[in-house]
């Protein structure tokens, strides 16, 4: 594996140690655009699992758990939180105690109709990308699990772009630039995001 398939990473994307990096799976792997495609894969077959079975999402165990199903073909470390900084998220040593809080508020929300379902649901990703539990694949992950909670909820999957015929890259940046919207208290762009 050369760091040429690291090269790529943006400045939105979370980097990886050469630690994490190490512990890539697939031995064939040597473009982004395969650990792409390999990721894309294993997510895929996550995605029919969660949504195939009951399943308690506002849990820690199972959030750890679908983390894993969605990277575990690829990472090692898929599934385990984080033990080092980033640069975005919490750090490390709060990353427990910060997750269960998120949980906790979450059930109340539901609890008390605090929000309506898609804005809890919405909610919830924003908090749990801004935790930043994993090395890598938090927004991936957030986004299932709030698509998870909404379709608890009783409501209908979020779309998170996809109607958007922009280009990948401008549809990124319409998602981090939602995300740094609710960073800042105003959850309506990313509200929209979910639903575009």
């Amino acid at each position: 594996m050369t760091d040429a398939l690291f090269d790529a990473e943006d400045d939105a994307a979370t980097p990886i140690t050469p630690d994490e990096r190490a512990q890539l799976i697939p031995t064939y792997i040597t473009t982004r655009d395969e650990l792409n495609e390999a990721e894309q894969q294993n997510i895929a077959d996550a995605d029919r699992w969660a949504f195939t079975r009951r399943r308690l999402v506002l849990d820690a165990d199972f959030l750890k758990r679908l983390h894993k199903r969605m990277l575990g073909d690829v990472w090692r470390w898929a599934g385990q939180f984080r033990t080092t900084e980033r640069n975005i998220g919490i750090e490390a040593y709060r990353i427990e105690t910060e997750l269960h809080a998120l949980l906790d508020d979450v059930r109340f929300w539901i609890e008390h109709a605090t929000f309506p379902a898609d804005e809890i649901a919405v909610r919830f990703h924003h908090r749990l990308v801004a935790i930043h539990p994993f090395p890598n694949g938090n927004g991936r992950h957030a986004r299932l699990a709030a698509d998870l909670l909404v379709v608890q909820l009783g409501g209908e999957r979020f779309r998170w772009g996809r109607g958007n015929l922009v280009a990948i890259d401008q549809l990124r940046r319409s998602y981090i630039t939602a995300l740094k919207a609710a960073d800042a208290h105003d959850i309506g762009p990313l509200l929209a995001f979910a639903r575009s």
